[in-house]
C-alpha cells in the first residue's frame, strides 16, 4: 500500500478516520466510504503500476486535477485551490500583497522576464525601472529558467525585507544589478479616466470642464472597492462632477459585499440583492437578503446628481448585482451591451488546516426586481440572464472598435516608468469610445 498522506487532499473528511485498510470483520461500509475508497483505490494501482515512479508533486498534481476535474462536472465555478492558489486568492480579494510593484511579461526573443509597467508609487517605480527592462535575475536566478510562478512567488515577501535584481535596458552596455526593499502594494479597484500627467499615482476624473461629468472605472470588488469609490466620487465633485459614469466593464466581479456596500454607497433604502435556490427559482422564498441603509448615501440628491453605469459582455458577477441594483431602483441607467450572466454565490470551505480549500457554488442571486442573472449552459438568448441595458441604452461595437477599446484599456493601466525632466509620457492609443459617447448622450439632457 502507498504512503501518500491524503488527508488534506480529499474533501471527505471522514477520510481519515476509517483509515486505508478495510478488515474482512468490518461492518458494510457506507455510501460515503465507498466513494473514498474508489479514490484511494485508483491512487493505489497508478502508484503500484504506472509506467514510470511518479514524483511527490506528480502524486499531489495528479489528486489535485482528480478533484478538479470531478468539481468542474458540477459547474465551471466550483474548484479546489492547494495552499499556493490559496494565497494567491487572498490576495486577489484583499487588494494588497508584499512586493516591489511591477507587472510582468516574458520577452519572446529572450525568454527573460519584461516588465509591462511599473505601479505608481512602488519600489520599482520609484528606482527608476522602466517598461520594457528586462529582469535578467531576481536575487541571482535566472528568470529564463524560471517560471513566471516562481519568479513571483520570489519578488513576493515582508514588506521591509530585501530583494535584488538584475536588469538590462535598451542602450545600455552592460546589467545593472538595483537593490529593492519590499513594501506593501496595493492593488486599486479605482481608476479615472486617464492618468495625471504630472503624478501618475493620480488621475483625472472630468470628461471636460465643461460637460461637468466624471467618469470612475470600478476594475474589480475587493476589501477596499467602496472607500475608493467613495474617495473618487469626492474628488470628482471636488472637480466640479455634476454626473457620473460609472465604468463596469470588463469588471469580472469580487467580493459580493463589496458590491452590496457599493451600491448602499448611492442607494438609501430597498433591496440591493437577494439569494435564492440553486436553480434561482423566483417562485420559492429568497434565503438572504441584502437591503440599502438610509445612513451613508453619497451624490445626492438624485434628482440633481444624474448617473449612467456602462457594463458589457465581460461585466460579470458583483458588477452584474450593482449595475442591477442602480438599474432596478432607477438611480442609475445601463448603457453597454447585455452582461456576462455570473449570478451565483460561490463559498470558500476550509480544509487541512486552511492549507487548502474548496470553492462551492451554494445560491444564485436574483435582482430586486426579483430576476434572474445567472446564465446557465442551457440558457438561450430569449432567456432572462445577465444584466440588459435600458432602453436607448445599447451600443453594439464592431470587432474593430472592441479591438481598439482594449488597447487604449491597456494603454491607460500601464506606466512607462518615473516622468523625466523634459520627457513627455507615452499618450495613450488614439480611440473615441462610442459607449462613453452614448452615457454623455444620456447624462447631458438630466444635468440641464
Amino acid at each position: 500500500m502507498f504512503r501518500w498522506n491524503l488527508a488534506w487532499l480529499l474533501i471527505v473528511p471522514a477520510l481519515t478516520a476509517f483509515g486505508f485498510i478495510v478488515h474482512a470483520t468490518a461492518p458494510p461500509p457506507d455510501k460515503e466510504y465507498e466513494l473514498v475508497r474508489t479514490i484511494v483505490d485508483v491512487l493505489a494501482e497508478v502508484d503500484k503500476n504506472y509506467v514510470r515512479e511518479l514524483s511527490p508533486d506528480e502524486k499531489r498534481k495528479l489528486v489535485e486535477e482528480m478533484i478538479n476535474g470531478g468539481l468542474d462536472r458540477l459547474d465551471e465555478y466550483s474548484r479546489y485551490f492547494n495552499e499556493e492558489e490559496l494565497r494567491a486568492f487572498d490576495t486577489q480579494t484583499e487588494g494588497q500583497f508584499g512586493g516591489i510593484g511591477v507587472t510582468l511579461g516574458r520577452d519572446p526573443r529572450t525568454q527573460y522576464l519584461r516588465v509591462e509597467s511599473p505601479l505608481p508609487g512602488t519600489p520599482a517605480y520609484d528606482a527608476g525601472i522602466l517598461a520594457g527592462d528586462l529582469i535578467l535575475k531576481v536575487d541571482d536566478k535566472p528568470t529564463d529558467r524560471l517560471r513566471t510562478e516562481e519568479v513571483r512567488a520570489i519578488i513576493k515577501g515582508k514588506p521591509g525585507t530585501k530583494l535584488k535584481l538584475t536588469t538590462a535596458r535598451e542602450g545600455d552596455t552592460a546589467p545593472k544589478d538595483i537593490e529593492l526593499t519590499r513594501a506593501t502594494i496595493v492593488i486599486h479597484a479605482v481608476k479615472g479616466l486617464r492618468r495625471n500627467a504630472a503624478d501618475p499615482a493620480q488621475w483625472d476624473w472630468l470628461l471636460d470642464d465643461g460637460s461637468k461629468i466624471a467618469l470612475i472605472r470600478l476594475v474589480t470588488f475587493s476589501e477596499k472597492s467602496d472607500k475608493e469609490v467613495k474617495d473618487a466620487v469626492e474628488k470628482a465633485e471636488s472637480q466640479g462632477a455634476k454626473g457620473i459614469i460609472l465604468d463596469l466593464r470588463e469588471n469580472p466581479g469580487g467580493l459580493l459585499s463589496q458590491a452590496a456596500t457599493v451600491a448602499d454607497l448611492f442607494l438609501n433604502e430597498g433591496t440591493i440583492v437577494s439569494t435564492a435556490d440553486k436553480r434561482g427559482d423566483a417562485n420559492k422564498a429568497p434565503r438572504r437578503t441584502l437591503s440599502a441603509r438610509a445612513d451613508g448615501t453619497i451624490f445626492e440628491p438624485a434628482a440633481n446628481r444624474p448617473m449612467v453605469v456602462l457594463v458589457n459582455r465581460n461585466s460579470a458577477s458583483s458588477a452584474e448585482i450593482l449595475a442591477a441594483a442602480l438599474q432596478d431602483h432607477k438611480r442609475a441607467i445601463v448603457v453597454g451591451e447585455r452582461s456576462y450572466g455570473k449570478g451565483s454565490v460561490q463559498k470558500i470551505f476550509p480544509l487541512n488546516n486552511n492549507r487548502a480549500a474548496v470553492k462551492l457554488t451554494t445560491e444564485v442571486w436574483l435582482t430586486p426586481n426579483g430576476k434572474n442573472i445567472h446564465r446557465w449552459p442551457d440558457s438561450k438568448e430569449t432567456d432572462e440572464w445577465g444584466v440588459k441595458p435600458d432602453a436607448g441604452g445599447e451600443v453594439l461595437l464592431t470587432p474593430e472598435q472592441r479591438l481598439a477599446y482594449l488597447q487604449n484599456l491597456r494603454d491607460l493601466d500601464q506606466v512607462s516608468g518615473k516622468p523625466v525632466a523634459g520627457v513627455a509620457p507615452k499618450a495613450p492609443t488614439a480611440f473615441t469610445d462610442p459607449v462613453i459617447a452614448k452615457a454623455v448622450e444620456l447624462l447631458k439632457p438630466k444635468l440641464k
